[in-house]
């Protein structure tokens, strides 16, 4: 005997659910698509499992110019999904005692259980149609989702009730709701309901800015987490994701990231067409946007951020900026205000991609002009004679941290030199591309010359470091220049960033392994 499970979701469905979901997800559409239906009928938002609603939320389509009748993309998408499952159902999931189906003519996933036997409509005969074949598309349109009106919730939700009381009964409920929404507000205007009343003196709480307390700043946002603070590598705290409207939460597949000691801030994400209003105190910030390419777009994935109204990413694809799957990604924007009503608006929508962001991070600004990237080639801060706070390895690509201390003369910030990244590997490190910059190395030979474990001297490294393309350091010799276990920098200046903001630097063996214990970039204007 069969039950529909549809209209009392259980762990049972939940469970199932998971496992499906696990089972695709080597197929990120399929997981995108199957997660957003399952999300709204766990919720209980069927009437909003409609193809607009998945062409525009889940696949990136424009709200202002989808068109179900030429563009067939939800249809395809659900035909590979029909074909997953069925697919699953033969094989993995053949004794699972509930299944899922999602029927044609409709989006809606149906849960199915059976004593004896996997249900009929999980192994419905799909037509072997390609996927992608221009010429199954006046076939599958065929497949066009019923709408979900009045009459179709009444025989769904109530089907005892014949269809001419619905309309009454409808009339009736929203009648006493009015009046109740109206006693209720008459007897607190009586009773004299208080108002809170802030003190003239709470300095523990943030400035008002209207209706909206302004944001404690530095301010770092997980987009798309909801659980308690984490802290970083830095040491700094980000809060679970707030002051946004619309998109939806994520967490991605895999928390391995490249170009990043704190992979806690790209473990999730905020998906869709979402803005960010975030109040803030006059004055100027430096915003930071935190992004992961991934392997779900193979080709072009495109979409816009807007800050105030003003394109700052327009067709940004986050795989072409990182270089690669799954490589952390950040862009930089310095004087950056609050707009006449004292926030900062941030707004994603798409081009031919659905726009996502893992992080959001503002800082108090210096006008015109990028805060100073300070990084130490060790796992924690460190301050430096001056008080400036050096940031732990970042980044990065490739190499090894070596992590034994040297003893290092000739500079007052002896640990500073104290550790290095050797071997072949590269830093991209993100810059307002508007800016020109200065760039400091900081070197130490630890292990040529005669005082060292490896003996040798000069000759024994030598290496070559570029940036952007460019050519910085040539066949450059540490002890040579400065003997071993002795500090020196290499400054150079006006260095150009990438058109995706970045200063690239390659650093490239030409006698064993290349080396670096310190970075620094200062932003030159004025």
């Amino acid at each position: 005997m069969q039950v529909n499970l549809t209209r009392n979701p259980s762990k049972a469905e939940h469970d199932e659910f998971d496992a499906v979901m696990k089972a695709l997800s080597e197929s990120h559409r399929l997981v995108k698509l199957l997660g957003y239906i399952g999300e709204k009928y766990f919720l209980g938002d069927i009437d909003q499992i409609t193809e607009y609603n998945i062409a525009t939320e889940v696949f990136g389509r424009s709200k202002a110019v989808f068109n179900a009748s030429e563009d067939a993309i939800v249809r395809v998408e659900a035909y590979r999904l029909r074909r997953a499952l069925k697919e699953f159902y033969k094989s993995d999931g053949k004794d699972h005692p509930v299944q899922i189906s999602v029927p044609f003519g409709a989006y809606v996933p149906v849960f199915t259980c059976s004593s004896a036997e996997v249900p009929p409509s999980a192994h419905a005969d799909i037509p072997r149609i390609p996927e992608y074949d221009k010429a199954v598309q006046p076939v599958l349109e065929r497949y066009q989702p019923e709408a979900w009106n009045l009459d179709r919730l009444r025989r769904y939700f109530f089907p005892a009730i014949p269809r001419f009381w619905l309309y009454p009964i409808i009339a009736a409920a929203l009648t006493l709701a009015a009046l109740g929404i109206y006693l209720v507000s008459q007897g607190s205007a009586r009773a004299g309901v208080a108002k809170p009343v802030q003190s003239p003196v709470q300095p523990e709480m943030p400035p008002r800015l209207g209706s909206f307390a302004a944001a404690p700043v530095p301010l770092r946002l997980l987009s798309g987490y909801s659980g308690n603070p984490q802290t970083d590598s830095d040491g700094n705290v980000w809060e679970a994701d707030r002051y946004f409207q619309g998109g939806r939460s994520w967490r991605r597949p895999k928390d391995v990231f490249v170009n990043t000691n704190s992979p806690l801030i790209f473990q999730f994400f905020r998906s869709g067409i979402f803005s960010y209003d975030i109040p803030l105190k006059p004055g100027v910030y430096e915003l930071h946007l935190f992004f992961v390419s991934s392997d779900y777009y193979e080709n072009v994935s495109a979409f816009n951020v807007a800050i105030n109204g003003n394109y700052v990413l327009s067709g940004f694809d986050v795989n072409s900026d990182a270089m690669g799957y799954y490589v952390a990604d950040e862009r930089v924007f310095r004087d950056i205000s609050p707009a006449s009503d004292g926030m900062i608006h941030i707004s994603f929508t798409n081009e031919n991609a659905v726009p996502e962001v893992s992080g959001i991070e503002v800082l108090p600004g210096t006008p015109h002009k990028e805060l100073p990237i300070r990084l130490v080639m060790q796992p924690t801060p460190y301050t430096d004679h001056l008080g400036q706070v050096w940031h732990p390895d970042n980044y990065y690509t490739h190499g090894k941290l070596s992590l034994d201390r040297q003893s290092v003369t000739g500079t007052p910030d002896p640990d500073l030199f104290a550790a290095e990244r050797y071997g072949h590997f590269a830093y991209a490190i993100p810059v307002d591309s508007r800016g020109r910059y200065t760039l400091a190395l900081h070197f130490a030979e630890f292990n040529f010359g005669p005082k060292s474990r490896a003996g040798g001297g000069i000759g024994s490294r030598v290496f070559r470091v570029t940036c952007n393309g460019s050519t910085l350091l040539d066949d450059f010799d540490i002890y040579k220049e400065a003997g071993d276990h002795h500090a020196i920098t290499m400054t150079f200046y006006h260095l150009k960033p990438s058109a995706q903001g970045k200063i690239n630097l390659t650093f490239e063996p030409i006698s064993n392994y290349a080396t670096v214990s310190g970075i620094e970039v200062l932003d030159e204007s004025q």
